[in-house]
């Protein structure tokens, strides 16, 4: 028998960075080894109790049918009046499309807007999976550098000199994974006087971090009149709500990309598990005071962060504004070395930080900036002084 060939298409992805240096670091667990992982973007407070006793209530009211392809009906409604509530946004249940958590929505969008040859806009640094998200729907990802020294986010002229006539859509993520930036309302309407030149071109605004965002106010760009009909809103109940298992994400979409989504939907998935979307319901419509709650305790974990590092040489970091990640400039320590392992770029620095000092984090590389590493304090206090005070030590082993 000739060797199992995989497709082309398969081979030319990345593996995601997040999930590979998760994986080292379990592997050093399994070992005994007692490792401190920050690399996850993932909360560590569970599902709050009436989210789940609205999953139970589910089981319970047999809802484990074959949902509908883009949502129940009741969902959508929540999701469309959290939208009017919370954005001051109008949209209707039809323009609504539950998917299979945040990633899942993007990649329905990005397969059905794109086109080979179309290029996507992408500030850097952005998450892992946009670029072979492009890359899988045969677009063509141009990358918009930005750095520590400018809080992480694009200008508008940089905006403007990037786009092109092959220019098909911009991506955005605000709160930012990794830097955990935050565009204000000013910087968001800036740009928007950039796109108001190309009515061609779309926003992809991923907005899964909204509610975690200690500045006050959200600012998206589908809140621009002049840019809502140009607009694909992605959020969903991951990150606000502690739901990372759950798997619901959903789009706001001009309805013709609602329309095409569900249809592409319906061949590769269909619906959504019927019971998360239940809970989702519930997590949407109810009350918000745990979202609250657990906003506050990422806030003091982020203020405790940026005190445990701000005596480390070299440790460049911006202050994040939402998210629970912090992304320093580490490249101080590039070119040094200890017991013959060189630091050669943020991949080498993460393994020695996993492999000498025992703390998991994400190179910046994968996120399109080889100057950083990403720490993510979704962990316990207890467990961030550990982790902070080893990545200390073990930096100042370079020499």
């Amino acid at each position: 028998m000739e060797a199992l060939q995989i497709s082309d298409r398969i081979n030319r992805l990345s593996e995601s960075q997040t999930i590979l240096m998760n994986q080292k670091s379990k592997e050093l667990q399994d070992k005994g080894v007692d490792v401190v992982n920050l690399t996850l973007g993932e909360p560590d407070f569970y599902t709050p109790d009436h989210i789940k006793d609205a999953a139970i209530d589910a089981v319970n009211k047999n809802f484990t049918k074959y949902p509908p392809v883009p949502g129940y009906p009741a969902l959508k409604k929540v999701i469309c009046e959290k939208l009017k509530k919370d954005n001051g946004l109008d949209y209707d249940p039809a323009q609504i499309v539950v998917s299979n958590g945040a990633k899942h929505s993007l990649a329905n969008v990005l397969q059905c807007l794109i086109n080979n040859g179309d290029e996507v806009i992408v500030p850097a640094p952005y998450w892992v999976s946009y670029i072979d998200l492009i890359k899988l729907s045969e677009g063509i990802p141009v990358v918009i550098e930005s750095s520590v020294d400018t809080d992480f986010k694009i200008t508008p002229d940089q905006l403007d000199k990037a786009i092109t006539a092959k220019t098909k859509a911009v991506m955005f993520n605000s709160p930012s994974n990794p830097s955990g930036s935050v565009y204000s309302r000013a910087e968001v309407e800036a740009l928007a006087e950039v796109l108001k030149k190309y009515p061609e071109v779309l926003i992809i605004s991923d907005e899964i971090y909204e509610k975690i965002n200690y500045v006050g106010e959200h600012a998206g760009f589908a809140e621009v009149d002049y840019l809502k009909d140009r607009t694909i809103l992605i959020n969903g109940v991951s990150k606000a709500y502690a739901m990372t298992g759950w798997r619901i994400g959903y789009i706001a979409a001009p309805l013709a990309l609602a329309k095409a989504t569900s249809k592409l939907q319906g061949q590769f998935t269909s619906g959504v598990c019927a019971i998360a979307q239940k809970a989702a319901e519930a997590a949407i419509g109810g009350s918000q005071e745990c979202v609250e709650e657990m906003r506050e305790a990422f806030l003091k974990r982020r203020d405790m962060v940026l005190d445990l590092v701000k005596d480390i040489p070299g440790f460049k970091v911006s202050i994040p504004d939402g998210a629970f990640y912090i992304f320093p400039d580490l490249s101080y320590y590039f070119g040094k070395s200890v017991n013959g392992k060189v630091m050669n770029g943020s991949m080498d620095l993460c393994l020695y930080l996993l492999e000498d000092a025992h703390v998991a984090s994400v190179p910046g590389v994968a996120f399109g900036d080889d100057r950083c590493i990403r720490f993510s304090y979704a962990a316990s206090e207890e467990q961030l002084r550990i982790a902070f005070e080893r990545v200390k030590n073990a930096l100042a082993e370079l020499k």
